[in-house]
């Protein structure tokens, strides 16, 4: 059972390796579903964790449907990843008719090398599930991070499970979006799945002690991974018991 941390900031990497995670996803702007965290973010990250480190590679917010420049972007910050010793990155590409792209995943599969790679939450916007898990398994992805094509993982269940047996052991299907301590001991067995995604986020009040209430949205505190909130994922997975389709 592997339990993975999608990490806002060297903090909440962090605090994910203290609350017991298997491994990190690093990333920046968990409101906007996640974007590429900067050079150093990466770098610090890498210098401060003992657990695997995956890195999200998506240049902006929205849809999957990238550009060449963006794509060009994307290539670049995979090679980054690889120079500063990552273990593994998380890329999704789609054409315009919801299919994944495969001509533009490889260029990018291939910059990363003998790292790991992830195909994100971009699957759950794919117009036929089933064909695209076998276009993902074809490009040598090693897991699909999805939530059943639902708002949350629990929602999405039946089609997680039906994923975890079509897939057969050929890449993983990790079950991602609104997991809990309280509800994936649960979703392990409902779905089979036996690497699970969380984000164990919390918002932390501001330390300011001067503060201009007609900028407050300038002035929220940070939200950041709980190590309390990780450790309570970790254990509650430590009983889970999957039923395999």
């Amino acid at each position: 059972m592997i339990l993975e941390i999608a990490a806002n900031s060297v903090a909440s990497a962090l605090a994910a390796q203290q609350g017991g995670a298997n491994r990190v996803e690093l990333c920046t702007a968990l409101e906007l579903g996640g974007l590429t965290p900067s050079h150093a973010q990466i770098a610090l990250a890498r210098e401060h964790l003992r657990i695997p480190l995956y890195v999200l590679i998506r240049p902006r917010a929205g849809d999957f449907l990238y550009s060449e420049l963006e794509c060009e972007t994307m290539r670049r910050d995979i090679e980054t990843c690889v120079a500063l010793g990552c273990d593994g990155v998380v890329l999704g590409v789609l054409d315009a008719e919801s299919r994944v792209d495969s001509a533009r995943c490889r260029p990018l599969i291939a910059a990363a090398g003998k790292l790991g790679v992830t195909f994100h939450r971009a699957f759950d916007l794919s117009r036929d599930p089933a064909q695209a898990l076998e276009d993902i398994v074809a490009l040598g992805c090693e897991r699909i991070l999805t939530s059943g094509a639902q708002v949350s993982a629990p929602d999405g269940a039946a089609l997680i499970r039906e994923l975890v047996a079509q897939a057969a052991g050929r890449v993983a299907v990790m079950p991602g979006a609104g997991i809990t301590a309280q509800n994936i001991a649960a979703l392990a067995a409902a779905t089979g799945a036996v690497e699970f995604h969380a984000s164990a986020k919390q918002q932390h009040p501001s330390a300011m002690r001067h503060q201009r209430p007609c900028l407050s949205d300038m002035e929220g505190g940070e939200i950041r991974s709980d190590v309390e909130q990780v450790r309570a994922l970790a254990t509650a997975l430590q009983t889970a018991v999957p039923e395999h389709p």
